[in-house]
């Protein structure tokens, strides 16, 4: 299969990318900066290209079977439209290109509230906290859903929880929106975006990922990811 990923050089972009090709996929590897992506790879083609720049995503997207998103913004950025403004270029590149599967990734802080069950601690102390720290991105993030959704592309929309490096695929719940589970291993999310991408699952969903298992504290997860300065990738 022809796969386009977006934000490859990511920490979940670079994740997937290597997992597809090792699949046996080929890959075109989207990314601003294509002398820094790390891996090489006879069916793999790293293409310069910004996502804001809706030429260059129509060049990148042409000829593929299956567009992958992974593009984000930490925490802090002034860059808040780019979940919205990419999805619109993505989007109008894939019809112009007569290309259906679609999967992209957001965050379970779209909703903008803990899922039920919950505890105390976590539902008024760091919930609010998150949230106010990320409000305009998780809002543009809810933007990009609601351009997704009412496309008729075959899409799926990913919400991983709190990110962490982790080793090894696990055995990661996926389901409906809402979900108790605080964390998901880039390795889990990179993994369930391939597998969405390649075998049509949840196809016209939005669906949460969630890890379980080797999962970190949640003060190690805020320290380390919500107030990180990142690469601008999931």
């Amino acid at each position: 299969m022809k796969l386009v990923i977006f934000g490859a050089n990511g920490p979940t972009g670079r994740l997937a990318t290597a997992q597809a090709l090792t699949e046996g996929h080929t890959v075109t590897a989207v990314t601003r900066h294509p002398e820094a992506f790390p891996i090489n790879d006879p069916a793999l083609d790293v293409a310069k290209a910004d996502a804001l720049d809706s030429e260059a995503v129509d060049r990148a997207v042409a000829g593929h079977d299956a567009v992958i998103s992974t593009l984000g913004v930490p925490y802090g950025s002034e860059n808040t439209t780019m979940f919205s403004e990419s999805a619109t270029n993505i989007i109008e590149a894939m019809a112009a290109h007569r290309i259906r599967r679609l999967v992209c990734v957001t965050s379970t802080g779209v909703p903008m509230k803990p899922p039920p069950g919950e505890t105390l601690v976590y539902r008024k102390v760091i919930i609010p906290l998150l949230l106010r720290m990320g409000r305009p991105l998780y809002e543009d993030a809810g933007r990009m859903e609601e351009i997704v959704a009412r496309t008729d592309l075959d899409w799926t929309v990913i919400r991983p929880s709190g990110l962490f490096d982790g080793g090894a695929v696990t055995d990661y719940t996926v389901g409906p929106p809402q979900m108790i589970g605080r964390f998901t291993s880039r390795r889990d999310l990179a993994d369930a975006l391939i597998r969405e991408a390649v075998e049509d699952r949840n196809v016209r969903s939005i669906i949460e990922v969630i890890t379980t298992d080797g999962t970190p504290s949640v003060y190690r997860v805020f320290l380390k990811e919500a107030l990180r300065i990142g690469s601008g990738s999931a």
